[in-house]
């Protein structure tokens, strides 16, 4: 059975011919969403769909659906996410990983002390941002840097870094 990851979420519906709006969580935008492209709603069970137009409208990606010409066949995928297989995955340069690689990584500092597991990352500009929750105490947003985050090992799950200064307050 194949795994599927996320690559954005349909918003909303645009108009009364199955149009529905996207919000992309895809670094590959331009490779996920073209014509002839099959994508899955995470719905139970999921929904296989080809994908018949794009384009860009208000910083969304706007698709069609071969086979969904009405706002009521696609209503029903308002707030889903969009998938795809692992099958759809591109192997990446040495140095760049999906998020699915990142995410449940423990994190491990200079002085060798556990920080805790990547829960998610943030997007919010020129780099990635991991999260990592700490029981008691707040969660640590560690920038994903090549003078913070010093080796990744997927085989072993780990990701050691060095802590910049003053990024994990020590009085939680």
């Amino acid at each position: 059975m194949p795994e599927y990851y996320d690559i954005g979420t349909i918003v909303n519906t645009h108009g009364i011919r199955g149009e529905v709006r996207v919000l992309v969580t895809t670094d590959f935008p331009k490779q996920r969403f073209q014509v002839g492209k099959i994508v899955y709603v995470a719905t139970s069970p999921k929904t296989a769909l080809t994908i018949q137009s794009v384009r860009e409208h208000k910083g969304l990606t706007m698709l069609t659906f071969k086979g969904y010409t009405d706002i009521n066949q696609v209503l029903p995928f308002k707030g889903k996410k969009l998938q795809v297989t692992d099958a759809a995955l591109q192997p990446l340069d040495a140095g760049s990983y999906y998020y699915k690689d990142i995410i449940g990584l423990t994190v491990i500092d200079e002085h060798g002390q556990t920080l805790g597991q990547v829960s998610e990352i943030l997007s919010p500009g020129p780099n990635d941002v991991w999260v990592i929750p700490r029981a008691g105490k707040s969660e640590i947003l560690l920038p994903f840097l090549k003078s913070v985050v010093q080796s990744i090992d997927l085989e072993r799950k780990e990701a050691h870094v060095i802590v910049p200064e003053g990024l994990i307050d020590d009085a939680d």
